[in-house]
């Protein structure tokens, strides 16, 4: 049998071939059938195209489901970063995996250009930024312990513009009289300021010296509210 009716068939037994038990395609991973370097390659351009089309930074728990098992994902990342070096986006590690981003260089030319873009900063008001920052170096912190850090109260409707904006969540219940909720900040902070983990925010001894966070007025109440429960 010639012609595009045995090119069919031959595309069906090719098919079949690759699925398993359940009529399912498998995934080949391992690609053991290509040289070491096109399967690098491969791996690479497997990787690349996962981070790209993720709306979240990609764990490595994920990047691995696209590769061999023996396939280091950290020296794939370091090629593929090196790869990217001239173009004005890179590969960058953020909130415990991975995320494309434009190099800072570029930030005045896309605000220029007016586009809609992937994720950003969320817009929040100047206290509301002061409330987060200090969540993010005191957590977890209560409401009362944010009141008085900023000498004023904080109240329940910018708790609630930031968890709206996903970047804070309820943390444990602190051990205070009332046992109040804490709050935590989230993976979704870390992604949108750009950083891997919480070790990355900016020195608070730089902020405290500018009279922007008070590290000690805080912790002294803290430490006052449980010897109040104590006495209770």
């Amino acid at each position: 049998m010639t012609g595009p009716s045995a090119a069919k068939k031959g595309r069906r037994k090719a098919n079949a071939a690759d699925k398993g038990a359940g009529g399912e395609r498998l995934f080949d991973r391992e690609l053991e059938a290509l040289p070491p370097d096109l399967r690098w390659r491969e791996w690479m351009l497997r990787v690349e195209a996962v981070i790209f089309a993720a709306a979240e930074p990609v764990t490595r728990e994920t990047l691995s489901r696209v590769v061999g098992k023996a396939c280091s994902i950290d020296l794939l990342i370091d090629d593929l970063r090196e790869e990217l070096a001239g173009r004005p986006y890179e590969i960058v590690p953020v909130a415990g995996g991975w995320q494309h981003r434009s190099r800072p260089a570029y930030a005045d030319a896309i605000r220029a250009s007016a586009t809609p873009t992937r994720g950003g900063v969320p817009a929040l008001s100047e206290f509301e930024s002061m409330v987060l920052m200090a969540i993010g170096y005191f957590q977890p912190i209560t409401r009362a312990e944010l009141s008085k850090i900023f000498g004023k109260e904080v109240s329940r409707d910018t708790i609630g513009s930031l968890r709206d904006a996903a970047l804070i969540a309820s943390g444990p219940r602190s051990p205070t009289p009332g046992a109040p909720y804490t709050y935590v900040t989230t993976k979704y902070f870390l992604s949108t300021f750009g950083m891997e983990t919480l070790r990355d925010l900016p020195d608070i001894e730089a902020l405290e010296d500018a009279g922007l966070l008070s590290r000690q007025a805080v912790q002294e109440e803290a430490m006052a509210a449980v010897a109040e429960g104590e006495e209770e």
